[in-house]
Parts: C-alpha cells; sequence; structure tokens
C-alpha cells in the first residue's frame, strides 16, 4: 500500500557527501528517524525518496542541493563588528556560535573570518549547496 500524507513513518538511513564522507546517520542517534509524511519535518528530497518505498524495502537515493538544504545563499553571510561578539570567548575562524533571534528561535552561525575589527558569520546551513547521497531502508510505517 502506498504511503500518504498523515502516515508516519520511521527510516534507517545513512548520509554522505559526494566525497563518501558520512554526515550523518541513523545508527549515529540509535534509532530510525521518524517523522510524518506531508509534514514538512524532512528536507524535501528525502522525504519524496521514502514515498517510494513499501516497508522493508532499501533504495539510495541522489540529492541535487535544491531538494536538500538548497544552494548557498551569498546575502547569508554578514560582517558585524567584533565589539558585538561574546566577550567570554575567543572566537576564531571555523567556530558555531548558537544566535538567538528576535522571536527565540535559535540559528547556527559559523565563523567565516575574523579581523581585528569585524566577524563575517555565514548564516547558510552547513550542507547548503552540497548533493546529498542517503541509503535508505523503510523500517515501519503506522497510521
Amino acid at each position: 500500500m502506498p504511503l500518504k500524507k498523515g502516515d508516519k513513518v520511521k527510516v534507517d538511513y545513512t548520509g554522505t557527501l559526494d566525497d563518501g564522507t558520512v554526515f550523518d546517520s541513523s545508527s549515529k542517534h540509535g534509532k530510525p528517524l521518524e517523522f510524518k509524511i506531508g509534514e514538512k519535518q524532512v528536507i524535501p528530497g528525502f522525504e519524496k525518496a521514502v514515498m517510494g518505498l513499501k516497508k522493508g524495502q532499501e533504495k539510495t537515493v541522489k540529492l541535487k542541493s535544491a531538494e536538500a538544504y538548497g544552494d548557498r545563499n551569498p546575502k547569508l553571510i554578514r560582517k558585524i563588528p567584533k565589539e558585538q561578539m561574546p566577550k567570554d570567548k575567543q572566537i576564531k575562524a571555523g567556530m558555531i556560535l548558537v544566535m538567538t533571534l528576535p522571536n527565540g528561535a535559535q540559528l547556527p552561525a559559523k565563523i567565516a573570518e575574523v579581523t581585528d575589527k569585524e566577524v563575517t558569520l555565514d548564516l547558510n546551513h552547513p550542507l547548503a549547496g552540497k548533493n546529498l547521497n542517503f541509503k535508505l531502508k523503510l523500517s515501519e510505517v503506522s497510521k
């Protein structure tokens, strides 16, 4: 029976980049990923790939960046005065900061560059602009 909106699924997966680097897997979390079909709880290409599976079936898919976390957006690179950074941390390129937005949502920001006067923050998702490969197995379906 095909999956439909509202079905709850459990999916075992391993996600890799084109160079073979594993960026995430359900085994790392100790349990399958659980989500409801049609609720936009996972990236669009992942849900689309799962839609074609039957319980117990496995599939390998390659998602272009547009079907995953999108392309990198240069408008999400921001320069801010260094004095606005936390004083209790030594900041350096490559660090990840968690910024709290006015609505309370938290957003990770990667420090791309640090100069004497400013800090360049990259607010793009770390996987933006990358193709993602997934090995999937639909382990459970419930209504």
